[in-house]
């Protein structure tokens, strides 16, 4: 097929603009620093059970939102894919998880249930349009051509991020100058104005994105069943094509790996490297501090998105994804042991420089490995579920080690684990099929 307009592809990649706010503002800067200084040192009781490790409780919101959609995505995949609404659904789950976001405006320190409650109808917003915003790619870029317009998708997220984030704190740090009391409610501000940019610039994606072309194979059967069939069918076409399993088992496992730190990042780095001490001119210096840094890995991305995208044309996407893997798993080690801020801000860094190459890459590199089909949403949705499995299993698992331990290091160490087992299964990919991965 032949790549679509400009028009189009700057379109698709504006919701990358559009819903990036959610991730850098809500999950991995303001909404958890926020989160661990109202409930520190605090139990929170929450459906009946006392969490006295609230980060704990932050885990398993992440856990549950992401196991949600990942039961609910083939049913609405099959939705889509009969009666070509992926537009629709789209829209339905970026609406939810914006107005999600303006709500948590009032998420106080007398109410944290109701900040755990509106984080996770935010995250199934954010996981539910991810479905359908994915499944386009190979509808609107040819196969020569993904890496990049995926790779312009990120980059244009972090830009985007990086502009509100960048605003909100200024708005923290120096509440005054905007004759906001406190940091607290200068927070709550980010929250309702990350919704409102995200509904907002998303109306730039669905005026440019084209209507999807039913098929009429899937409308026939029965649609409720139908997603869960075609999930099934998808693995047993995937079980046939040796290398894309291969690959969808390594992405498993470093997705796992990966979206548990992109979720846990800010909470480790408030809890372990930037405390509240209790002095308010300190504290307010950590805060700026860590919002710094979360601003500078964005930056960073932004470069790095765009340079796994260069060598993997130059040695194959599965050798860069291996590169990536080791990276990976030293950021693991390595965050064991940092104290000082010096090193985390080192840390920081190079979590910034192959966080959003390896996820743009994976997503293009599976989109490539497809087999021509008019079904891409059921595929992506095979894709999108393997992706929050893992992140539900990651965050989990975090979340169980950060209770028994009493603390995020082991938790965090833990996670080479799955690092490890994806960098065996990659390189026994390259092993049998040297020839085709470097084609990739």
């Amino acid at each position: 097929m032949q790549t679509a307009s400009k028009k189009v592809i700057n379109g698709w990649s504006m919701y990358d603009w559009a819903n990036s706010v959610y991730s850098l503002v809500i999950t991995s800067s303001i909404f958890p620093a926020y989160y661990e200084g109202v409930t520190s040192g605090k139990s929170i009781v929450f459906l009946g059970r006392t969490f006295n490790e609230p980060s704990a409780l932050y885990n398993y919101a992440v856990a549950f939102s992401f196991l949600f959609v990942s039961l609910i995505s083939p049913l609405l995949s099959s939705i889509a894919d009969s009666f070509g609404s992926k537009k629709r659904f789209m829209q339905f789950f970026c609406y939810l998880g914006a107005f999600s976001c303006c709500a948590m405006y009032y998420f106080t320190p007398d109410n944290p249930q109701l900040g755990i409650a509106l984080f996770v109808l935010a995250s199934i917003g954010y996981g539910g349009s991810l479905v359908f915003y994915n499944a386009y790619l190979p509808e609107i870029a040819s196969v020569e051509d993904q890496d990049n317009v995926s790779a312009k998708g990120f980059a244009l997220g972090y830009v985007g991020s990086v502009i509100l984030l960048l605003f909100c704190l200024i708005m923290v740090t120096k509440h005054d100058m905007f004759g906001i009391a406190t940091a607290g409610k200068a927070s709550q501000i980010s929250f309702f104005l990350t919704g409102v940019w995200w509904a907002a610039f998303a109306q730039i994606t669905f005026f440019t994105l084209p209507k999807t072309e039913p098929n009429p194979v899937s409308k026939s059967h029965n649609f409720l069943t139908k997603g869960y069939e075609e999930l099934r069918k998808v693995w047993n076409e995937v079980k046939h094509q040796p290398t894309l399993k291969r690959f969808l088992l390594a992405f498993f496992f470093f997705g796992m790996g990966v979206e548990t730190v992109m979720y846990s990042a800010a909470i480790f780095a408030k809890e372990e490297i930037f405390p509240n001490t209790g002095n308010k001119e300190t504290d307010a210096s950590n805060t700026g501090k860590l919002m710094m840094t979360i601003l500078i890995i964005q930056i960073v991305a932004i470069g790095g998105s765009y340079l796994f995208s260069y060598f993997s044309k130059k040695i194959g996407n599965i050798k860069v994804l291996i590169g990536g893997v080791l990276i990976w798993i030293g950021i693991c080690i390595a965050s064991y042991f940092v104290y000082s801020q010096f090193s985390f801000y080192i840390v920081a860094a190079t979590v910034g420089l192959v966080m959003g190459g390896i996820q743009s890459l994976s997503r293009s590199t599976y989109s490539k490995l497809m087999p021509p089909t008019k079904d891409t949403a059921s595929y992506f949705s095979f894709y999108d579920v393997c992706d929050k499995v893992g992140t539900v299993i990651g965050t989990a698992t975090f979340g169980i080690v950060t209770e028994i331990t009493g603390g995020m290091r082991s938790a965090v160490l833990s996670l080479m684990a799955y690092f490890i087992i994806a960098l065996f299964i990659l390189f026994y990919s390259l092993w049998k099929e040297p020839k085709l991965q470097a084609a990739l």
